[in-house]
């Protein structure tokens, strides 16, 4: 099978570095409580959409991580060709 290895582990890297980002940032969302006062509910929702935010950017990591994996399985070396030249019948 046709494989391009340093794709194959580009890719494979994004990926498990993007579903690493996921797992962290899922228990990090940030939480509010009871008797907030304006402030900090500003400050809450800041927070709550920079980690919105880095889920957004973890999960382009992981698509295009994806994205290397296949075309990689796809991918071609370039220049192992050879021309052959066809010696004309007289």
């Amino acid at each position: 099978m046709l494989v391009d290895r340093k794709m194959l582990a580009g890719g494979i890297a994004l990926l498990v570095s993007g579903m690493a980002l996921v797992t962290i940032l899922g228990g990090m969302t940030p939480a509010g409580y009871v008797g907030m006062t304006d402030d900090e509910i500003a400050q809450l929702r800041t927070a709550q959409q920079e980690n919105k935010d880095y889920l957004n950017l973890s999960g382009l990591l992981i698509a295009v991580g994806f994205l290397l994996v296949l075309i990689s399985f796809g991918a071609r070396r370039r220049g192992g060709t050879k021309k052959v030249e066809k010696k004309a019948k007289v």
